[in-house]
């Protein structure tokens, strides 16, 4: 999520709330359930099953980026709304 989150950064993030275009939201990684990764919502849709949102990477060309171009798209149930960020060393 570099410029916007740096390694080391706090967060406070609270599970509410729908998923709305440009939010930073964190959530289990689809394909390593371990790890968590944070991502700003790009795309939102509705369906029977549920919401869904597409987690995109702030730097989308960077080296090793994963998003929903590699795993797909996020149920939004299983996300967690960033509210609150801290800048590491401060």
């Amino acid at each position: 999520m570099r410029p916007t989150l740096q390694p080391g950064d706090g967060l406070l993030a609270v599970r509410c709330g729908a998923p709305k275009p440009g939010q930073v939201r964190v959530f289990a990684d689809p394909r390593r359930s371990t790890r968590y990764l944070v991502k700003r919502v790009g795309a939102v849709r509705h369906s029977e099953h549920g919401t869904f949102f597409e987690a995109v990477s702030d730097n989308a060309d960077a080296p090793g980026v994963t998003d929903s171009r590699v795993f797909g798209w996020i149920p939004a149930a299983r996300s967690y709304r960033v509210l609150w960020s801290v800048r590491a060393g401060r």
